[in-house]
């Protein structure tokens, strides 16, 4: 079955544009022009992701997202907004959302990061039940006291859960499995967005930005460092 997409946004326009293009790439897509009308619908019904204009009346988007995740929703959501600013994309971000797009965009990068995120959450599912702590140590990446666990998509710091969104996580998974190493903007957005996402120093600086403080938040000294003009590491303290 096509996975199903909820597409929100009040400019008429726009949504039937995205529409068109999901649909167009088989996905089967659902509409709504305001917040509450998104919410009613994904009280409903069950979708394979959320994409959401921020600035919608009545409830926006990042209080929409805020509800859904005040309720245990984990669908995937892909903000959409013209205020590309940091603290704009912090809101929306810390409100759970999984990924920004800021306005005007091309349709290949919405579909790029689209598709990102289904990636993302089929990786998700829990792990079947009886399966045992050791199982899960296997796989799990320590530098210092942090720890990231790829099967069950957990990170913590002394114990302390760090709450990440998908995005996050997966930056965080790809630089301590590559502790030490510099990896630049390219491959950052090649192994976390996908091959077909183009490059944005900004958001990636923005997310990077977000784990810092989240990191800082449970007690952890500066892990992830900024190489100038190349990109990011880890490097244990």
């Amino acid at each position: 079955m096509p996975d199903r997409v909820l597409v929100a946004d009040d400019d008429r326009a726009v949504r039937e544009a995205v529409a068109r293009a999901l649909e167009l790439e088989g996905y089967d897509v659902v509409t709504a022009a305001d917040g509450v009308e998104t919410l009613v619908l994904t009280r409903r019904s069950s979708f394979s992701a959320l994409v959401l204009d921020v600035m919608m009346p009545h409830v926006d988007g990042v209080a929409v997202c805020r509800v859904l995740r005040a309720d245990g929703d984990r669908t995937p959501v892909l903000m959409l907004t013209a205020r590309a600013g940091i603290p704009d994309r912090a809101d929306g971000l810390d409100a759970g959302a999984d990924d920004y797009l800021p306005k005007p965009f091309e349709v290949p990068e919405l579909l790029a990061r689209l598709r990102a995120l289904l990636r993302r959450a089929a990786l998700t599912a829990s792990p079947a039940e009886g399966e045992g702590e050791g199982e899960e140590d296997e796989d799990v990446l320590r530098t210092a006291s942090l720890r990231v666990s790829p099967g069950t998509r957990r990170a913590s710091w002394d114990g302390a859960e760090l709450q990440l969104t998908r995005t996050e996580f997966d930056l965080l998974e790809l630089l301590v499995r590559n502790e030490g190493l510099v990896l630049d903007h390219a491959a950052i957005y090649r192994d976390v967005w996908g091959p077909d996402a183009g490059v944005d120093a900004k958001n990636l600086a923005g997310y990077v930005g977000y784990l810092r403080r989240k990191l800082t938040e449970a007690g952890a000294p500066g892990l992830i460092h900024t190489v100038r003009g190349v990109g990011y590491a880890v490097r244990r303290p």
